[in-house]
């Protein structure tokens, strides 16, 4: 386990596509509009925890299953992909059909922070990254998702309406790249 810049970057860049904060800003506004109180605090301690806990807990749940790490990040490469199409082209693929009364949990902690998403991808950067460096990503992850919550009308008013939608569109094209990359380097392995 060793600190490494580039690989906390490249952890950070990852996680912070697929949780996408500032693209769920319109999601959030509409959830308090209808009288959900989001508390950004419990939102992005939970979603942390749940993440953490995958990371370690994740692997050893495959096991259960008989998969192996390189399968789960192909098929964590292909759920990226079937996200950065969403972000990019403007189609909603996955549905959001959670219970009324608990935002903060569902649809905001899961599936929105801590999703299918989310989890895989983080299971995923561990065929890549050091665990320590994919803490630091995730703990610098859950600060944004914090602030974005707390200040989600001033992120809104910062960024505008074209603001929003250029970084959804822009991670979106990173996504892409990355599960492509995700898939190609477990893919090699698994055919030898």
């Amino acid at each position: 386990m060793t600190l490494a810049f580039k690989e906390i970057l490249t952890c950070f860049i990852v996680l912070i596509a697929v949780i996408d904060p500032t693209g769920s800003i319109p999601i959030f506004i509409s959830l308090n509009e209808k009288g959900e109180k989001i508390k950004a605090f419990n939102a992005a301690m939970l979603s942390f925890l749940i993440i953490v806990a995958f990371l370690f807990l994740g692997e050893g749940m495959l096991k259960l299953f008989g998969v192996d790490i390189q399968s789960f990040a192909i098929a964590g490469g292909l759920i990226l992909f079937a996200l950065a199409v969403e972000m990019t082209f403007g189609r909603n693929l996955f549905k959001n059909d959670g219970p009324s009364g608990a935002a903060t949990l569902v649809p905001v902690v899961f599936p929105l922070i801590a999703g299918p998403g989310t989890l895989t991808t983080t299971l995923s950067l561990r065929s890549e990254c050091s665990t320590i460096n994919i803490l630091i990503a995730i703990a610098a992850n859950m600060l944004i998702v914090y602030f974005v919550l707390k200040y989600v009308y001033k992120v809104e008013r910062w960024l505008g309406k074209t603001g929003i939608y250029i970084i959804r569109k822009f991670f979106g094209v990173i996504l892409l790249a990355m599960s492509v990359k995700l898939v190609i380097t477990n893919l090699m392995p698994l055919l030898k």
